[in-house]
């Protein structure tokens, strides 16, 4: 199936292993139902929890790989456990998509607003404490948009920080010795 760009999609049926000769008429599926027989091309208005496949009339044992949004996606953080400050962590983005994801887009819910990065990954190579929050992707190709769910970043900070203080108070207790009585 080929994707042809605008609001309405043009969805092409084509054969590249069998060619065949003479008209013949597709059948068109979207969610595994029969939408249409008609010629090879069929115009569908997007949706990214619909999945379109075709076949040559007769020969529906042989349909198309499905064409669908993305879907399923999801966040990743690596490496897993704590997170701690000048520490290098990767936020991942997958979906399963059939055209390929064509664009990832990263939000950070920052009091209201959003701070948005593009790509797969999102590389914090020294991460700070003003890093941590909520942090979300979207995937998109011709046929729709999923959004992942919201994870939540805690970066703990390091123990010291150059050119800071700390100072410690230390309590301790003296035992007095016994004294025997004889």
């Amino acid at each position: 199936l080929l994707i042809h760009s605008s609001t309405w999609r043009t969805l092409t049926c084509s054969t590249t292993s069998c060619p065949l000769t003479g008209d013949h008429t597709y059948t068109w599926y979207k969610n595994e139902q029969v939408v249409t027989e008609k010629t090879s091309t069929c115009s569908v208005l997007p949706n990214a929890k619909d999945s379109y496949t075709c076949a040559v009339k007769g020969l529906e044992d042989l349909s198309s790989p499905a064409v669908y949004g993305p879907r399923n996606t999801s966040v990743s953080v690596s490496p897993s456990g704590e997170i701690v400050e000048s520490s290098s962590v990767t936020l991942t983005c997958s979906s399963d998509a059939n055209t390929p994801v064509d664009k990832y887009t990263w939000y950070k819910k920052n009091g209201g607003g959003y701070q948005s990065m593009t790509g797969p990954q999102h590389v914090f190579n020294q991460i700070q404490s003003s890093d941590s929050g909520e942090y979300y992707c979207e995937a998109q190709n011709e046929m729709g948009t999923d959004r992942s769910t919201t994870i939540n970043m805690d970066v703990k900070p390091t123990v010291a920080h150059a050119g800071e203080e700390y100072s410690s108070v230390i309590y301790c207790t003296v035992n007095k010795p016994r004294t025997r009585k004889t």
